[in-house]
């Protein structure tokens, strides 16, 4: 059996032997230290924790692709707060006045275009220049949280439409509408990244770049579409997120981009590229949706989730990198 889908497959089940871990640590300690008489795996918690799994989560699900791809993007959070301004500002609008509730459909396709401009930007600066993604949106994560403050300065964009708000906090079959986004956004980059020409080729230009190249595939091109669709998923959490809000402020999404990188780095996929896969990105986001309210759940402050998470990371990325050097030698033997 191909050893690299041995160690992929032992990836994904890992960060799911490692939640059902959380799962039992937290509920055990919980009897003792939680404040409140409401068991951990109680099913409304459960459903809660997915709900809120949901905003870095279908922005990780963009990161996987891009990370497989052998790139980066640090722009996520600004695009996130751009693109939730352009829904809330855009909803009174006076060009848009004489439409009704029609003028949420708007909102949501100028937000969602936000998005895809931003990212496209970030992946045509990437393919033309040659420069590294990190650099590149290094530098965009800083040029787009500057348009994010001249838009509004230092006050928060609001505006509360109830007919949004209801559309999100709506539930079909008992679960909230902000985590039958998450699970479509799961299934539908999965089929992309299994079934599909372009899914392939992520995997193949990740794993080597020039062997991509010799063999006909067009680099350039598709990692456009993979910051495309970053910047799109970018851009959707936001809806996600900002429909029962109502508010976003010019700091929202800081460090966002920290997060998503860890779930999907704890969900199996190589900073390297080449390998990665969406469900172990889904494991990685629940796992650390589990890790924040169980801390919380057993009384730990902010600091202590924050340094928690940060030690995970380190742990995880050491990992990663002795399997590289281990893949390293192997390759010169």
């Amino acid at each position: 059996m191909n050893s690299e889908f041995i160690k992929r497959n032992l990836s994904t089940s890992a960060i799911w032997l490692f939640i059902v871990v959380e799962l039992i640590f937290f509920s055990v300690a919980g009897q003792y230290l939680s404040l409140t008489d409401v068991a951990f795996m109680d099913g409304g918690n459960m459903l809660l924790l997915l709900k809120q799994s949901a905003p870095i989560g279908i922005i990780a699900v963009g990161m996987t692709i891009v990370m497989v791809n052998g790139n980066i993007d640090l722009s996520v959070g600004a695009i996130f707060a751009m693109a939730g301004i352009i829904l809330l500002d855009s909803l009174s609008w006076s060009i848009f006045s004489g439409i009704g509730d029609w003028v949420i459909v708007v909102s949501v396709l100028l937000a969602l275009t936000t998005g895809v401009l931003l990212g496209a930007l970030n992946g045509l600066i990437v393919w033309k220049t040659g420069v590294d993604a990190f650099i590149v949106t290094l530098g965009s994560m800083l040029g787009y949280r500057g348009l994010v403050f001249m838009f509004n300065g230092e006050n928060p964009t609001s505006n509360l439409n109830w007919t949004l708000v209801d559309l999100a906090e709506a539930r079909f079959l008992g679960v909230h509408t902000a985590t039958w986004v998450f699970g479509l956004t799961v299934l539908i980059v999965w089929l992309i990244t299994r079934y599909t020409v372009h899914g392939r080729n992520a995997y193949a230009i990740g794993d080597n770049r020039n062997a991509a190249v010799n063999a006909g595939i067009r680099v350039g091109p598709h990692m456009l579409i993979n910051f495309a669709l970053i910047g799109f998923l970018a851009a959707l959490s936001a809806v996600v997120f900002y429909a029962g809000s109502g508010s976003v402020n010019p700091n929202d999404g800081m460090l966002y981009e920290l997060w998503v990188i860890t779930a999907v780095v704890l969900g199996g996929t190589k900073l390297a590229g080449g390998s990665g896969s969406i469900i172990g990105t889904l494991g990685g986001v629940i796992a650390i949706q589990l890790l924040r309210t169980g801390l919380g759940y057993i009384g730990a402050d902010t600091s202590t989730v924050n340094l928690v998470l940060g030690l995970i990371l380190i742990v995880v990325l050491f990992i990663d990198r002795q399997l590289n050097v281990k893949g390293a030698q192997e390759l010169k033997v």
